[in-house]
């Protein structure tokens, strides 16, 4: 096959618009730090790339997740370790009461208190999370004690507010407070009942101080109710670290996918410039022959 100097002046062009093209993609990758910036340019890598950011957005959203379960758990034993407090006052209350050397207007004074407290233990028990009420159940929007001193009577006020945490896991986030409430309650309105000075008899000091022992079983309720907040509030900690564990690996992975090795990638610009000068240096001799070398 006769080689004419149009062929070789075609095949030097295209050659020389490769190594430009080369070391074009080489620039790009070093600029941007990354192997692609279009997806035909590896479609493999871009599809990896997809699935790793889909799985980061999902820790991400996880992550968030377990910062509302925080804010639950958190406010619900803030509450709860309020109402303990409150409790601890009551038994206080209620010892000093019972000593019959108290006068009605000394038992009186007490039973203002009681009632104070009372109303107290009431708005604790209509905690809010943003708008959500934590202890009435799914019924959220719905306090627990109405403006009347009533409580929440509808279905699903015991019901389980859950979170999901990861894939197929959910946490429970709410404290079920209606029984507690209610018995809490019904506690407090018995002592209001017994240090009333107006009812006929009055009550004695043994009688009043009967109200102790059920001051005793609230108590190791709502002790009980926050010991399941904090075994609750382990387990969070844990799924942190397994998130925070999910995003490291999956941030790796999707660096070894997507990141370029820069000092490869530098070694390989520089070699491609050296083969585009020999390129050019090349070609200026392949077309600059004269009429009277084609005559030789």
């Amino acid at each position: 096959m006769r080689v004419t100097q149009s062929m070789l002046s075609t095949n030097m062009l295209r050659n020389l618009s490769n190594s430009y093209n080369k070391m074009a993609t080489l620039q790009e990758q070093i600029n941007s730090g990354k192997k692609i910036t279009r997806p035909s340019q590896d479609p493999v890598v871009a599809i990896k790339g997809i699935g790793y950011r889909t799985d980061l957005g999902k820790v991400e959203q996880y992550q968030r997740n377990l910062g509302e379960v925080n804010n639950w758990l958190d406010s619900s034993d803030d509450a709860l370790d309020k109402v303990g407090s409150a409790l601890k006052r009551v038994q206080e209350l209620v010892t000093d009461a019972a000593n019959d050397t108290k006068t009605p207007e000394d038992r009186d004074k007490i039973k203002v208190e009681i009632t104070q407290i009372k109303e107290q233990i009431r708005d604790l028990a209509n905690t809010k999370v943003g708008d959500k009420y934590i202890f009435s159940g799914t019924k959220t929007l719905s306090p627990l004690y109405g403006s009347d001193g009533t409580i929440l009577g509808e279905t699903g006020v015991d019901g389980a507010v859950n979170i999901e945490v990861y894939d197929g896991v959910e946490i429970k986030v709410n404290t079920n407070g209606k029984t507690m409430f209610e018995d809490i309650d019904k506690m407090m309105e018995n002592i209001e009942s017994s240090l009333d000075s107006s009812k006929i008899p009055v009550a004695t000091g043994a009688e009043i101080g009967k109200s102790l022992d059920d001051i005793n079983k609230n108590q190791d309720s709502v002790l009980g109710a926050r010991a399941d907040i904090g075994a609750r509030q382990n387990r969070v900690e844990m799924m942190e670290d397994r998130l925070g564990a999910q995003e490291i690996i999956v941030t790796k992975q999707l660096s070894a996918n997507e990141d370029i090795d820069y000092e490869k990638a530098i070694t390989e610009m520089i070699t491609q410039e050296s083969i585009h000068r020999a390129a050019l240096s090349v070609g200026a001799r392949i077309i600059q022959p004269s009429l009277v070398d084609f005559l030789r």
